[in-house]
């Protein structure tokens, strides 16, 4: 204010300092006049402001990131809570979808003329006066060998598909070159089952044609399609068509069989032999002919139908008279009883067992003993 001390002080000295001329005036103006030696104002030296040494900094503590949560663990693509999710949902919806199919097949086999049509094509036609009744022994031998070296074949064929790093690899005591001929562990066990499956085939079709039993499922007849229809017919309206496996086969069941054994196991051995390491390497012309692309493409789906023809074979045995059919295949009768149920289920034993047992640990001094085991 006019006639007071400056406020505060350290401003009126700096404006002394810095300019001379400025005469302050009022009280306490005696204390805030600046000395004569800094009336010149050229004179005037800032004072040395001595900074302290800087001490080498310490290295600075971040926090630490926590700890991820681990997340729910996944097998294969999906967590167990979702596995279960998409079996309960695709069950859910696959049960709609043969409600309705069910419902369809029903309505359609009331109206009047599918019902003339299954008084003519019951399901199954006569078969040759000569085709024999029954199982023979033999027959159930068979069937027990071929199922327990397809699932195996099965179970080898996803695994070579899926892998990446073989555990140990095969190479044949002929081979020359260590490289030729070399395959992973398990293609080798792959293809030795299907050497023992081809041989089974072939004592299969052999007694099949010298006992007459091919007459049961080869068609004789172009009455077994319209057969074969009516027989799909009735079992999707949950109605089974009339089941006498012992003496003859529907329709469908031939023609099922006929296609198994003469169509799918041939297509199966053809692609495997293509892919296989006895696939002679210098038939140039023929590799380009029959492509190993072909050869896989045709390959994988036949072994899908295999697993789709066995879970539905199996699931019509037991739903169309499990004791029975069972007793026709392994008890060698047509009898009501549990013998072909014993049978059966200590061949499953038996199956069980090989799939635990078919591993590199016992697999190996096996393959040791044909050709070279190593890594």
């Amino acid at each position: 204010m006019p006639g007071g001390a400056a406020w505060p002080p350290g401003r009126m000295m700096n404006r002394t300092i810095l300019n001379p001329d400025v005469t302050p005036s009022g009280p306490g103006a005696a204390e805030t006049t600046a000395p004569a030696a800094l009336a010149d104002p050229v004179r005037v030296t800032a004072p040395t402001i001595q900074r302290a040494p800087q001490l080498a900094s310490a290295p600075q503590m971040r926090p630490t990131d926590p700890d991820p949560v681990p997340g729910p663990r996944k097998y294969g693509r999906f967590t167990a809570g979702q596995w279960i999710g998409a079996v309960i949902i695709t069950g859910a919806g696959l049960l709609c979808a043969v409600a309705v199919a069910v419902f369809l097949a029903r309505w359609f086999l009331s109206l009047e003329f599918m019902r003339d049509f299954l008084v003519t094509y019951p399901g199954e036609y006569a078969l040759p006066e000569d085709a024999p009744v029954g199982f023979p022994g033999w027959l159930a031998w068979q069937h027990f060998l071929n199922v327990f070296l397809m699932v195996l074949i099965i179970r080898t064929g996803i695994i070579i598909r899926r892998e990446k790093r073989p555990t140990a690899y095969w190479t044949p005591k002929w081979s020359k070159d260590s490289k030729e001929g070399k395959v992973s562990l398990t293609t080798w066990f792959h293809q030795a089952l299907d050497v023992l499956w081809l041989l089974n085939g072939a004592v299969f079709i052999l007694l099949l044609f010298v006992t007459g039993q091919w007459t049961r499922i080869v068609p004789t007849s172009w009455a077994v399609f319209p057969n074969a229809l009516s027989a799909a017919l009735q079992y999707m309206s949950l109605h089974w068509p009339t089941e006498d496996g012992w003496t003859n086969y529907n329709s469908l069941q031939q023609l099922a069989y006929f296609t198994t054994v003469f169509l799918a196991a041939p297509l199966a051995a053809a692609t495997g032999i293509r892919m296989s390491a006895i696939w002679p390497k210098r038939a140039t012309t023929l590799s380009k002919i029959y492509s190993i692309k072909a050869a896989r493409a045709i390959h994988f789906p036949v072994m899908i139908y295999f697993v789709v023809f066995i879970i539905l074979h199996i699931a019509l045995v037991l739903a169309t008279g499990a004791l029975r059919n069972l007793n026709h295949i392994y008890g060698g009768q047509d009898a009501l009883n549990w013998t072909g149920f014993w049978i059966f289920f200590a061949s499953l034993v038996v199956i069980v067992a090989g799939w635990i047992a078919a591993r590199p640990l016992l697999i190996a001094p096996i393959a040791s003993l044909m050709g070279k085991v190593g890594r």
